[in-house]
């Protein structure tokens, strides 16, 4: 019963994906040709409301619901990695048309096809975990 508030969550998660066409492969591929607005307006949504609860978390030192209070790690300053990093997640999300988050709410819209998606994502998260040790960080 603890969980059924992160299952409510997903729900109304995957209901805001579809609704805002987030996880439109269509949508998305519009995106990658610079044809509309729509997702860069949602990701920009998502970016200043990131920014404004990341401040309101620091200002009112919030804690987490086990009663640790919330802290924020300073990141590497090394942009390779990031552009590494960040060139392989657009790909696959070109490729694919979905992002993680769309990818299972695709498969509980009914797009069963995204299970190979998810299987690929969770294949290469398997690879880097084996491979990390051996790559540069």
């Amino acid at each position: 019963m603890k969980s059924i508030k992160f299952i409510i969550a997903g729900i109304l998660f995957g209901i805001v994906m579809v609704k805002s066409e987030a996880v439109s492969w269509y949508r998305i591929q519009e995106m990658f040709r610079f044809q509309s607005f729509h997702m860069y307006g949602i990701i920009g949504t998502a970016v200043v409301l990131g920014i404004i609860a990341v401040y309101l978390i620091k200002q009112f030192k919030l804690k987490d619901v086990q009663g640790t209070p919330i802290t924020f790690a300073d990141k590497d300053r090394s942009w390779k990695k990031y552009i590494i990093g960040g060139t392989i997640f657009g790909l696959g999300w070109a490729l694919t048309g979905a992002c993680p988050g769309p990818m299972f709410v695709n498969i509980g819209y009914g797009y069963f096809s995204m299970v190979i998606v998810v299987i690929g994502a969770l294949l290469g998260t398997y690879l880097y975990g084996v491979l990390k040790i051996r790559l540069p960080h």
